[in-house]
């Protein structure tokens, strides 16, 4: 079928070749030539014909396996499944001369769904969906989904729920932060966060009507000297801080827990991106060293999608008591189905061998942007971790500028004004994240970015 189908590239094209490939089939399967169930060349017959590397048929099989017309078949080959319903079927030439231009999007905190392995993601979503509805539904969490994140901690992250802690499942960071905020604090109560940090923590804290009290952060992460006292918990992410990418080293890691002891304190760790190390191992999670002050927050986002909505929170017995009587009393709590897909995509190892893949796929696109910043001059904050670096900037007006040129030059870019929580500013740069666009989409924007940034 695929021997008659004029496939045809244009190398003078700004567009990459696989995009082309994946375009044209993607085409033949909405207009008629080819049907559900024909089999598709390889990639290396399929390259060989094209006159391409296979890498580039192997990113445009790996774009359509990702939207789900492509099923992949041991031992068997490459077919095309029925296509999406949602696909529109045309039968015109796509004319991309008065398309809008595309904004390659450069800004941090997206996962890497080009990691998801197609089969294994719907497969979880049709073992999820067997389960017979619910009658009543269990506030701390889906069994299933406790006991996958339970082993997924124990091996990833080195912590276990035992006697001194209970884990619950979560809506995700910034639920928990909202319903820590409610459960154990009152309006009024001041709450520390890193400056810069997380605006949607800061958020759901100022919700419940707590004072959100900035705090400086360094090469280390959290300054513990500038915490305040009158401060009832402070938050902070020690092990990628969010967004300048430092990591809190053990010395600093046993002052705040110490200062929290001795304080009275709730210190809450955000472990937002903890699996994505790809240097050395991580540090001991907060969480383990002192369970009676901490209380850890991981979530589903950042490692697979946010369309599962779900996370975990690990802490003291009454710390999760408390959370639990506040779901009771408004009846609030988290997807159950993104629970159970969760527990489904990680019953078989399919979790464990995403994240092995995450960590090949993420050094070398963190290395494509590292390397083109740095061939221009540009410096870059932040461990080798994670989905996103920092490039440092003179002054604001010089972040505007950035900002700005990279959306006109179809490049979405994020400047740090929009991460810091008070008036005083001591960091100017761009987040630049390197998880949310394909591999060609990345290559192709990344130098628009360096450039846009070298520009005096």
């Amino acid at each position: 079928m695929l021997d008659d189908l004029p496939l045809d590239l244009d190398r003078d094209l700004a567009r990459p070749l696989s995009v082309q490939i994946a375009d044209q089939l993607r085409r033949a399967a909405t207009s008629g030539p080819l049907r559900g169930g024909d089999r598709l060349p390889s990639t290396r017959a399929l390259a060989g014909r094209l006159g391409v590397s296979r890498t580039v048929v192997a990113a445009a099989y790996d774009q359509l396996h990702a939207e789900g017309w492509l099923d992949g078949r041991r031992g068997s080959g490459t077919y095309l499944t029925t296509a999406p319903a949602a696909a529109p079927a045309r039968t015109d030439p796509v004319d991309d001369t008065d398309a809008a231009p595309q904004l390659f999007d450069l800004a941090p905190g997206a996962p890497c769904v080009d990691a998801i392995d197609p089969a294994a993601w719907r497969r979880a979503w049709r073992a999820a969906a067997d389960h017979s509805p619910l009658v009543r539904k269990d506030r701390a969490g889906e069994p299933e989904f406790r006991t996958a994140v339970t082993e997924h901690l124990l091996r990833h992250r080195g912590i276990g729920a035992g006697s001194d802690t209970v884990l619950l499942a979560t809506a995700g960071t910034s639920s928990a932060v909202g319903e820590l905020a409610v459960a154990l604090l009152r309006p009024g109560d001041a709450v520390a966060m890193e400056d810069p940090g997380y605006q949607r923590a800061a958020g759901a804290f100022a919700a419940a009507g707590l004072e959100v009290v900035p705090v400086p952060v360094d090469a280390h992460g959290l300054r513990v000297d500038a915490l305040p006292s009158r401060i009832k918990a402070v938050y902070c992410t020690p092990a990628h801080q969010f967004p300048l990418g430092a990591r809190m080293p053990a010395a600093r890691r046993v002052e705040l827990v110490e200062h929290a002891r001795r304080s009275g304190i709730l210190v809450i760790e955000d472990d937002y991106d903890g699996e994505l190390r790809y240097d050395t191992a991580p540090l001991p999670l907060l969480a383990t060293m002192a369970p009676d002050v901490v209380v850890h927050l991981g979530t589903t986002s950042k490692i697979l999608s946010p369309s599962l909505g779900v996370g975990w929170l690990l802490a003291a017995p009454e710390i999760a008591g408390a959370v639990l009587a506040h779901r009771e009393r408004t009846g609030t709590g988290p997807s159950t189905a993104g629970q159970r897909v969760l527990a489904a995509f990680a019953a078989h190892g399919d979790l464990a061998r995403h994240l092995r893949r995450l960590r090949r796929m993420l050094p070398p696109r963190r290395a494509l942007v590292v390397t083109e910043l740095r061939r221009r001059g540009l410096g870059v904050l932040g461990d080798d971790a994670g989905s996103h670096v920092v490039v440092p900037v003179e002054s604001a007006e010089d972040e505007l500028r950035v900002v700005a040129e990279g959306l006109a030059h179809g490049v979405a870019l994020d400047g740090l004004a929009r991460h810091h929580l008070g008036s005083r500013r001591d960091h100017f740069g761009v987040a630049l994240g390197y998880t949310a666009l394909s591999w060609p989409e990345l290559a192709a924007a990344v130098p628009k970015a360096a450039a846009c940034l070298a520009r005096p």
